[in-house]
């Protein structure tokens, strides 16, 4: 029996044909790479990027914990929504039962702690006091600390969060710049969105004039943009004194003029003098067990003339230092204890002498500052 002549030929072109494999194997190969690629950089851009390429995983996940903190101490925050850039910065947000300073750990500035009271602190937390002259008395939207390091310009403003009950937002250059285009001016943006959120809220820049230094023609576009971005967002703040620019700065000149009208409340805070030195020191050593015989304050007070409060309490250390030598190098052989002596009854008392050895050395290291 004859097969029909269609089927005859449909027989011969099978039979040409040839099926090349590994030209369909290369062809799946490339198309499994291509989409294997293109979900990896999806899920990479997804988790990294966020919306905008904030900065990585890690950063946004610890703010993320952060804030389901506050929110479980501040019920009344379970009802705000935060954005990707707000969740970031709060990494550097510090609440006010974290911060372990207050006035009364400040030495030998009470004119000026008066001051903060009076002007910025009872404005915000008693505005009934101002009622009436409410159109002329209320907490400034800046205030800035000026003066030599080390003499308690940061441990004032956290104090100030402290006595005030405002959270403590801590900005850094560091966690504005972004290498994206746009991305630093949304990060500025989100400083002040988190803050009203956050109200009381106080936004803290150290050094500031390394962020807000004067303006010039030879800026580059980016941080002018930045400049003017937080320029305008500052202005825009509800003047109720709940949101507040605090910045500290060692070179005050340094700071635009612009910046500076902006900061209506500014504080000296220059370097102590005996009066202040020795109320520092007695808040330095309340706790630490001092010679009777051979410890005399004032001694002290006269031998640190020009001395910063930073510069006070590391010739403290350094006196305490002192005596734990002695104490170590009788009781230790090679880093290991060779009697059962008990550190706090044979560590002798601090003297007078113990300040003496160390004071040239700190005195050296603050004349380099």
């Amino acid at each position: 029996m004859s097969l029909p002549s269609s089927m005859s030929r449909f027989k011969l072109d099978l039979g040409k044909f040839r099926v090349d494999f590994k030209l369909l194997g290369d062809i799946f190969f490339l198309t499994g790479a291509g989409l294997s690629m293109y979900y990896l950089l999806n899920h990479i851009l997804h988790e990294y990027a966020g919306d905008g390429s904030l900065r990585n995983r890690s950063s946004k996940k610890k703010g993320n914990g952060i804030l389901k903190r506050l929110q479980s101490v501040n019920p009344e925050l379970k009802k705000v929504q935060f954005n990707e850039y707000e969740k970031m910065l709060s990494n550097s947000l510090v609440t006010p039962e974290e911060i372990d300073v207050t006035f009364d750990d400040v030495g030998g500035l009470q004119e000026t702690i008066d001051e903060i009271r009076e002007a910025v602190i009872l404005p915000l937390t008693e505005p009934e006091i101002f009622e009436v002259h409410s159109n002329l008395v209320e907490s400034p939207k800046g205030v800035l600390f000026y003066g030599p390091p080390g003499c308690g310009k940061t441990m004032l403003a956290r104090a100030i969060a402290k006595e005030s009950g405002a959270f403590f937002l801590s900005i850094r250059m560091s966690s504005i710049m972004d290498k994206w285009y746009g991305e630093s001016n949304k990060i500025v943006d989100a400083i002040f969105s988190l803050a009203n959120k956050l109200q009381p809220c106080i936004v803290f820049i150290d050094e500031i004039d390394s962020f807000l230094r004067d303006r010039s023609n030879n800026d580059h576009e980016v941080t002018s943009s930045i400049k003017a971005e937080f320029m305008t967002l500052w202005d825009g703040l509800v003047s109720n004194g709940r949101i507040m620019v605090l910045g500290a700065t060692n070179r005050r000149n340094d700071i635009d003029s612009a910046f500076l009208r902006r900061l209506p409340k500014q504080f000296a805070i220059g370097k102590p003098d005996a009066d202040q030195r020795r109320s520092i020191l007695k808040k330095i050593l309340k706790d630490s067990k001092l010679d009777e015989s051979d410890f005399d304050l004032e001694t002290i007070v006269t031998n640190t003339a020009g001395y910063s409060g930073s510069d006070l309490k590391e010739l403290s250390r350094d006196a305490a230092l002192n005596t734990m030598r002695e104490y170590i190098r009788t009781n230790y052989k090679n880093g290991k204890k060779v009697s059962d002596s008990d550190p706090t009854n044979q560590v002798r008392p601090l003297r007078t002498s113990d300040f003496l050895k160390g004071s040239a050395s700190v005195i050296s290291s603050s004349s380099v500052d």
